[in-house]
Formats: structure tokens, sequence, C-alpha cells
């Protein structure tokens, strides 16, 4: 396991017509091995674009990001990627799709049955290994998809937007598993989202980006990701100090939408 460092990151886009659009600029920072941020922000601020770099999915026109001591140049089993929707084979069982790496690898059939079932039982799907995946709930196929991250051991968890879909009580229980695995594993784990409430209980470590082009504007060390892991999230949401963060946080991005409107109606 490695620190993720950005480098003076920068992404430039040409669009079809020929203009260009700035949507990183110098983004530099160092996520350390085993921390878990969370990044939000406007919309169109590049917190996706950020993700897909790191992911290898897109190069950056300027600057570089390192995972330890090598530069990211494309996608690789040492990072894991969650998306909003699972990305899954449907017409797989649960057991198929979470063990779709391995098999891949060719890794030996009894070991990799043995890992199926330890992360199914992680993430509270024991039983449901022969299930078509098809069948599954919307939280029940994102439980899939982070076991079939996690069953590959990669170093760096990257998730898009991962519980967006989801109902409001099956979006808490599936944070409260995020948190589990992150305690449990010790993984480095960064996650983007739009929700602030989310953003607050699910990251040590926050980064607002500021909107386009995407840069941090300011970063915090939260203290409720450590207390949601055995603490009542709702207990935590509930308190004065989560209040008082998650306001700070909503105004800022309110001030930022209403300076990108501004914007687009001067044009």
């Amino acid at each position: 396991m490695s620190d993720l460092i950005a480098d003076k990151v920068n992404m430039v886009f040409t669009t079809p017509t020929g203009g260009k659009v700035h949507a990183l600029k110098d983004v530099s920072f160092t996520l350390k091995e085993g921390e878990l941020l969370s990044v939000l922000g406007p919309s169109g601020c590049g917190k996706t674009t950020l993700l897909n770099i790191i992911a290898g999915f897109n190069r950056p026109t300027g600057g570089a990001f390192y995972l330890g001591d090598h530069e990211i140049s494309g996608p690789d089993t040492e990072r894991g990627m969650v998306f909003q929707q699972g990305a899954l084979f449907e017409w797989l069982t649960v057991a198929e799709n979470v063990n779709f790496g391995l098999r891949m690898k060719k890794a030996n059939k009894k070991e990799t049955a043995r890992k199926v079932e330890e992360w199914l039982e992680i993430v509270g799907l024991q039983g449901f290994g022969d299930t078509p995946t098809y069948q599954l709930s919307g939280g029940m196929q994102q439980r899939v998809a982070l076991a079939r991250c996690l069953i590959n051991d990669p170093d760096l968890i990257l998730m898009d937007e991962p519980l967006g879909a989801l109902d409001a009580l099956t979006r808490e229980k599936m944070q409260s598993l995020v948190l589990k695995i992150w305690k449990e594993t010790g993984k480095t784990i960064m996650i983007i989202t739009h929700s602030v409430e989310e953003a607050l209980l699910l990251g040590e470590r926050l980064f607002v980006m500021a909107p386009r082009p995407g840069r941090l504007h300011k970063e915090y060390r939260l203290p409720f990701a450590e207390k949601g892991v055995d603490g009542d999230m709702r207990d935590i949401k509930n308190s004065a100090e989560f209040a008082q963060v998650r306001e700070e946080i909503l105004t800022m991005i309110w001030d930022m939408e209403e300076e990108i409107m501004g914007k687009a109606e001067a044009a």
C-alpha cells in the first residue's frame, strides 16, 4: 500500500467546436495510506474528472498522479473502482460477479471460492452467491460491487457517487458499511459525492472543490467518520458540531453556484 500524490494536475478538454475547457487546474495533495477522503463541490468542478484520472481512464494534460513511487498512466488492479450504478454483469450470479477479477487472473478456484464467501459475508450477502444479480435490489447490487472491488485487494478504492441512486434508508446502511470496510481493512478510500451530509459522514478528510477550472478550495479534517464506525449515524448528524460544518459548506457551495449562474447570465 502506498500514498496517493497529486502533483500540479491540470486537465484541459477540447470541445467538438475546437474550444478549450479547463476542467482541473494545479491540483496538488497527498492522500496518506489508510485515509478516507470525500470530495464535493458544485456541478462541473471536475470531481469525476479527478477520479477518472486517478483510475487511469484519462491522462492529465499537465502534472501527474503517483501511487507510491510510480506514475499512474492507465487502469491497474492496484486501484479499484465502484461506480454510481454497480456496472455489474446482470446475467451472472452474485458469486460470478464477485470473482470476475480473480477468474481473469486465473487464480486458484478453491481459494477464489473461499474469498468470495468471505467477502459476501463482510458485505452482508452471505447465502446470495447463487442468486442472479438482476434479481437484487439496488442496495444489494452496490454491495456486490463493493465485494467485487475489494476481493482484488486494491491499494486504493475509488468511489464515484456510489450511493447516489439509493433510497434514504438503504443509503444510510451503505454508509455504515463503507465505514466498517474502511476501518476493518485499513484501505485508502476516496469518495466523490454531491451530498454535503454524506461527505461529512464519509470523510475524515474532505475537499471542497471550486468551480471551473476545478481546484481545491478548502480542506477539512473531520471526526465524524471515526465516530460513525461504532456510533449512531443519526446522533452524529443531529449534533451541533455536524450542523455547524454542514451549514458552512452548504453556504460555500451555494455562493459558488450563484457565481456560476451570474457568469452564465452575463455571457
